[in-house]
């Protein structure tokens, strides 16, 4: 087969639409994060006020996940996503509005984060889900890497910018100009034409459909012996990394300068890692992404030896490159064998089952490192990080998963 070019989704008109709705959309969604927290403390000086609102996002993203992947493959991928980016869109203008005014209060933030992080449960089975309606199977490798490319890209970038934005002209306006592109996003979305689920009468109820996708999702042993590890992996990196590791360098000659080259380091390693897998054919998409994702180990490692930053630097850096290459063998293994009119619930299930222990980790490895000491934790679970990526391979369904495209190559059955 000839080699297919890094641009060829581009000339997919559906793919090339929905290409610059995300690019818009992740303009303003890569500086929102930053723009809110300020926003937030300009309401209330207030780390607990901070933690409230950004909880009222989160929670109800895991609780409504499940129903987010039902929804989307009953009413069609592209309209769930148009509905929830209109949707966003007015909360975050309401937000902007608010706190532009000086009439903002914690509790009405609370209430539209809450709408807003219902409404991106409904949305990211769909957005995880649509890429195989939108170009050929044989261009989905390179149509996830464009993707990547322009969130990395703009990951890099996009906190500079919005902190810029913070500072000239106020956190409100910031989160006004992300509201504005949700419904610029939604009207480049509009040019996508992907036909709807066809009409069954004998559909089932949405319960049914839910019990359908977790049996197919306990029955399909890749897809959960992964999903069980990162439940793990994600409750380590939340705790051990994004919670103890602020602390660690706060308290020692990395500072809080250091703790932002450590996280820049690692979004740069997700963006030279894109373009890097341009070339490569990951002929066993789960065996490589395991083995890469625990590169994510190493920061946790190089911190809990001796938090030395330019070895942290380094760590981060592979640590951003091994997640990236596992994001891509992930993607390519649900787009590729899940049958799609299963494949936005299963891509919920996965979801619920990865980030549901996140709370977990953020509670308990702060008293964990009081009780036992930040270092001796972190090296504690960068071990363990890398030893339950490596687990994972005792499956052989993990080990020998081999590309759609292989096994079309030496079997007559299609592959779904």
């Amino acid at each position: 087969m000839s080699e297919i070019s890094a641009l060829a989704p581009l000339r997919e008109p559906n793919f090339r639409y929905y290409f610059f709705s995300r690019l818009v959309n992740l303009v303003g969604g890569v500086m929102a994060n930053v723009a809110l927290a300020f926003a937030v403390l300009e309401v209330s000086n207030s780390a607990t006020a901070l933690g409230t609102v950004l909880a009222a996002h989160s929670i109800p993203m895991v609780v409504f996940l499940l129903a987010g992947g039902v929804i989307a493959d009953r009413f069609g991928r592209t309209l769930i996503i148009q509905v929830s980016n209109v949707a966003s869109g007015i909360c975050q203008l309401a937000i902007a509005g608010l706190v532009i005014s000086g009439e903002a209060e914690v509790w009405q933030l609370v209430v539209l984060c809450a709408i807003q992080g219902t409404v991106m449960s409904v949305s990211f089975p769909a957005m995880a889900s649509v890429l195989p309606q939108m170009v050929p199977r044989e261009q989905l490798k390179q149509a996830n890497l464009l993707v990547s490319v322009q969130r990395n890209a703009l990951t890099v970038i996009g906190p500079a910018v919005a902190g810029l934005l913070v500072v000239t002209v106020g956190a409100g306006w910031a989160l006004a100009v992300d509201g504005v592109t949700y419904l610029l996003a939604a009207v480049l979305l509009l040019k996508v034409r992907i036909p709807p689920p066809a009409p069954r009468a004998d559909r089932p109820s949405a319960v049914a459909e839910l019990r359908e996708g977790w049996a197919y999702f306990r029955r399909t042993e890749w897809l959960w012996v992964v999903v069980l590890a990162f439940g793990l992996l994600n409750m380590i990196q939340a705790g051990a990394l994004h919670t103890l590791g602020p602390v660690l360098a706060k308290n020692s000659d990395l500072g809080e300068g250091g703790w932002g080259l450590i996280l820049s380091a690692e979004a740069l390693g997700f963006l030279v890692c894109s373009f890097a897998l341009m070339k490569l054919p990951l002929r066993r998409p789960l065996r490589t992404g395991m083995i890469a994702v625990s590169l994510l180990g190493l920061p946790m490692l190089v911190l809990g030896f001796e938090p030395v930053l330019a070895a942290a630097m380094v760590g981060a850096f592979l640590g951003g490159v091994g997640m990236e290459v596992f994001g891509l063998g992930w993607n390519l293994a649900m787009q590729e064998h899940v049958p799609d009119q299963m494949l936005s619930r299963a891509y919920s299930y996965d979801a619920l089952g990865s980030f549901i222990a996140i709370p977990m980790g953020q509670l308990l490895f702060g008293p964990l490192g009081t009780v036992f000491g930040i270092q001796d934790v972190m090296l504690v679970s960068g071990v363990a990080y890398i030893a339950i990526a490596f687990l994972t391979l005792l499956s052989r369904s993990v080990r020998d998963l081999p590309r759609a495209s292989d096994v079309v190559s030496t079997t007559s059955q299609p592959v779904h």
